[in-house]
């Protein structure tokens, strides 16, 4: 089993959510499809940010301790998307080496990449979890 492009491992067409959502609901969409990362696309469908589930949990316990568990409901939808995201992050293309991006996930230690076409539209997402899934399947293969 040989891979060597992102496309082969990236998880195509992810889930996302617009500069618009508001935290609730990127919050519920984490919880309910246990992701850790969002790609954050703007109105023409192009990446804009991303969301980590790192960010979000800190602005949801800033919330509570301001406001109380009985809030945290309202005062989510009251936070938008656009006031969290990351916007200083690196992205790859499909067509790039996996050993080009290993390597940036070792030197950099990130969670994810947003894979994205020559437009800046979000195509898929590469995670750790992507190569440690390769990692367990190689080493089953070799045994």
């Amino acid at each position: 089993m040989t891979m060597n492009t992102v496309a082969e491992l990236m998880t195509a067409d992810p889930l996302c959510v617009q500069r618009s959502d508001s935290l609730k609901d990127a919050h519920d969409l984490m919880r309910e499809k246990n992701i850790r990362h969002i790609p954050v696309i703007d109105a023409n469908g192009s990446l804009a940010g991303m969301l980590t589930q790192k960010i979000m949990i800190a602005k949801v316990m800033g919330l509570m301790a301001q406001y109380g568990v009985a809030a945290l409901e309202r005062k989510e939808k009251q936070v938008l998307v656009s006031e969290l995201m990351v916007t200083d992050f690196a992205a790859v293309t499909a067509d790039q080496p996996l050993n080009e991006v290993v390597d940036f996930f070792v030197s950099n230690r990130h969670g994810c990449l947003p894979v994205v076409n020559a437009d800046n539209k979000i195509v898929g997402i590469l995670t750790s979890s992507d190569f440690v899934r390769l990692a367990a399947r190689l080493l089953t293969s070799a045994c």
